[in-house]
């Protein structure tokens, strides 16, 4: 069973209470669907501060996470209805974030919960070893 960090966007926290992101967390769809069993680590919200994002997703390990996924807004955008479109999401550096949040932790660091864009693959990061 893996156990999912999961990070979400500030803008959202109280308009989306993450029940897709937890149906498909538990279902393992969309942004989860390369697991065989999945367990919730826990839930943080990004901080405006990189040093502040960091420890949350350091906390997340520490209380299992065996991989920390960000939520999909913050990198993709709602178009009409129901379809998402890559870009113009909450977080601007999002590929920055992810690369540190994986560097920090040891752990794999996943852009990609519920509502993924037509044709997307969740993609992951990986921390650099020959950077410790």
């Amino acid at each position: 069973m893996t156990c999912i960090g999961l990070l979400r966007c500030r803008e959202n926290e109280t308009k989306c209470p993450l029940t897709n992101c937890f149906r498909s967390l538990v279902n393992r769809q969309q942004g989860f669907s390369g697991y065989d069993q999945t367990d919730l680590a826990g839930v943080f919200t990004l901080q405006d501060e990189m040093k502040d994002t960091l420890n949350l997703a350091r906390i997340l390990k520490s209380k299992g996470a065996e991989a920390i996924h960000i939520v999909t807004c913050a990198f993709a955008h709602k178009k009409e209805g129901t379809t998402w479109e890559l870009g113009h999401g909450f977080e601007p550096n999002i590929d920055q974030l992810c690369a540190q949040i994986a560097q920090a932790t040891g752990l794999p660091c996943i852009k990609g919960s519920a509502h993924l864009p037509p044709g997307y693959t969740p993609e992951v990061f990986y921390p650099d070893p020959s950077s410790n």
